[in-house]
């Protein structure tokens, strides 16, 4: 365990398994309020999601993405119908898990909205908790990301596709608190650990901040990642294949124009994997 409240955590959950807790209303109260805000932003159009702006869970993605969404939204795939469920698993997900935190008697500041002068321009966010004078995020995840993404700060930073990283940073930076970590809890069974920050460079992510928004301000689209060689067994197989990161990006069939997504040509396995193959 990473976290000294993991332990609080897991004791108050092993307790709730056997019938010898109690519940506050006040958290009772809290966890349906969040809750209940979380159902007007994604159903009632609260969430606007045909605007851009930085914001301060985007400013780290990608720039190529950024430039996207800035100047071409219209060229997006399309989300799929399941998107805002999967969204609204996160919020409940994010508000019972604070409500637990309270009764299992882990002090914690909630959430508050900050800004972020780069210089270039200003970008603001909420983070969620902090614990102990560091700033943390709640994350749900799969049960692949849990597993590999969210294995350490390095595979968390390594495919960094949605810019958690700077996010923690500038919110780091924005609320003058320590860069903490993510409390991540897996969606399939419910398991939850805690991933440190350890070795993020708060100076070095605050930079890429500036650098991505000046580079979309710039006007001029500038691909981030190139095609890499498939291989298979430690040998290359002749084809182009799009970088993990790239999958996760909702402009790639307009980045890459002959972009095929089909099972992996190569593996033998019963269910391939889905790979973006440029030369198929």
């Amino acid at each position: 365990m990473k976290h000294p409240a993991e332990m609080i955590i897991h004791q108050y959950l092993d307790k709730a398994s056997k019938g010898q807790t109690t519940v506050a209303t006040s958290t009772v109260n809290q966890i349906c309020k969040d809750v209940r805000e979380a159902v007007v932003r994604q159903f009632g159009g609260g969430n606007k999601r045909d605007g851009f702006a930085f914001r301060m869970s985007n400013v780290g993605r990608p720039s190529c993405q950024l430039w996207f969404e800035k100047n071409k939204p219209q060229e997006a795939l399309p989300k799929p119908t399941t998107f805002i469920m999967n969204m609204m698993l996160g919020d409940i997900v994010e508000a019972v898990f604070k409500g637990i935190l309270k009764e299992a008697g882990v002090e914690y500041e909630d959430s508050r909205r900050v800004t972020l002068d780069t210089g270039e321009r200003v970008v603001t966010g909420e983070y969620d908790i902090v614990i102990d004078g560091a700033v943390d995020d709640v994350k749900s995840a799969s049960d692949w990301s849990y597993r590999n993404k969210f294995e350490s700060f390095d595979t968390l930073k390594s495919g960094d596709a949605f810019g958690y990283v700077s996010q923690l940073a500038g919110y780091a930076r924005a609320s003058g608190k320590k860069a903490g970590g993510w409390w991540v809890v897996n969606k399939k069974d419910g398991n939850f650990k805690y991933v440190p920050a350890d070795n993020i460079d708060v100076e070095e992510e605050v930079s890429k901040i500036k650098s991505n928004i000046k580079e979309v301000e710039s006007g001029e689209f500038k691909r981030c990642f190139d095609p890499v060689e498939e291989t298979f067994r430690g040998k290359p197989t002749g084809n182009k294949i799009l970088p993990i990161t790239c999958m996760f990006c909702s402009y790639r069939k307009s980045c890459h124009p002959s972009l095929k997504e089909m099972p992996s040509k190569v593996s033998k396995a019963r269910d391939p994997k889905i790979v973006g193959y440029v030369n198929a």
